[in-house]
């Protein structure tokens, strides 16, 4: 009985050292049970996204910092808004330096956005205004008191952006201090202002970034409650998409297509390093979204999170801004990171 048995083995072992090229379908007829995978196509169906390294091209007297607002112009220049001398720095998408301004009369940076007509506009979180500025950088009109913080309808508390409607319209996301949105005439005169801290259906807990949309309709990036907001002007709350991304900033383009970026949910950790700060410092992941306007996600990007003073190009640390242009290119700017990059997109 034992013969066999070894004859059985050495067999065995012999098949094992004999290399052969076994086909597929020769496998299938020999082990009909065996999971086959066919020859997949490799095709990438997906966009993805490649760092250029070689934009922008900074001048070397000019410092970047925090870089919490960045934006895209319809002539695709890239409007820089960092902490930092300039606080203002334009690059073309080509990378070349366009413009710079701001020293004299920005305190620290957020959110800065443009209007159809070409204005500038920024949210300064130290001086407690939003400002809406030429190209060139002169200032066109105040909303707050500058140098002093309130919840009335002459002041705000650390705005973090801004959307302006067709009609001059603007809508604050009055975030840090007040948790609310303030509604503005296009000379100024408050309109109305909803929302609270809170977690409620119609709170907010640091709405950081707002947005609008060919409709009218307003997008608030509602932070620490881990979703974002829909609003029709009256303050209305129309639809709110829990659960899906911690937003940090918001970019609406002329298709309607809401990009978002800031991390995946998370619970709220304390890190020693950042007493008291809000959700997701530091982030858990990076990453970037796109959906319509119903709330359906229409892309996904994930981007490799940087480590602390030893970032790379093409990760980021701490994504606090994005904007896209007419190529479909993403522009991102982060905070730890100090610095914007470009993603260009490959599909």
């Amino acid at each position: 009985m034992r013969f066999p048995l070894a004859l059985a083995i050495l067999s065995g072992l012999a098949a094992v050292g004999t290399a052969r090229v076994t086909t597929a379908q020769q496998l299938q007829q020999e082990k009909p049970d065996k999971l086959v995978l066919p020859d997949f196509p490799k095709v990438n169906l997906a966009p993805w996204y490649e760092v250029d390294r070689k934009w922008p091209q900074r001048p070397e007297q000019f410092a970047w910092a925090a870089m919490p607002g960045i934006a895209v112009d319809k002539d695709d220049n890239v409007w820089t808004f960092t902490r930092a001398k300039p606080p203002v720095q334009v690059y073309s998408r080509e990378g070349k330096l366009v413009r710079a301004w701001g020293d004299n009369f920005i305190g620290s940076a957020h959110h800065i956005k443009l209007d159809r007509d070409g204005n500038v506009w920024i949210a300064d979180i130290d001086l407690h205004v939003v400002r809406k500025c030429s190209p060139t950088g002169e200032i066109m009109l105040t909303l707050g008191t500058p140098g002093k913080r309130g919840a009335d309808e002459k002041h705000l508390y650390s705005p973090t952006d801004m959307a302006i409607a067709p009609s001059g319209d603007v809508f604050v996301s009055d975030g840090y201090g007040n948790n609310r949105v303030v509604h503005f005439d296009a000379k100024g005169n408050f309109v109305k202002a909803w929302g609270k801290v809170g977690t409620g259906p119609e709170d907010f807990s640091l709405p950081h970034a707002i947005a609008i949309d060919s409709q009218g309709r307003l997008y608030v990036a509602d932070r620490n409650n881990v979703r974002i907001q829909v609003y029709d002007q009256s303050g209305k709350l129309l639809d709110s998409w829990a659960n899906v991304i911690v937003p940090w900033g918001l970019w609406m383009t002329a298709k309607d297509e809401l990009w978002a970026c800031g991390s995946t949910p998370m619970p709220w950790r304390e890190d020693p390093k950042y007493p008291g700060a809000p959700l997701s410092c530091p982030p858990k992941d990076q990453v970037v979204m796109k959906f319509n306007t119903a709330g359906r996600v229409l892309e996904l990007w994930t981007i490799p999170k940087g480590e602390d003073g030893k970032e790379q190009p093409g990760d980021v640390n701490w994504i606090h801004c994005l904007a896209v242009d007419s190529h479909g290119d993403l522009y991102v700017g982060d905070i730890i990171g100090k610095r914007a990059q470009k993603l260009v997109r490959q599909k």
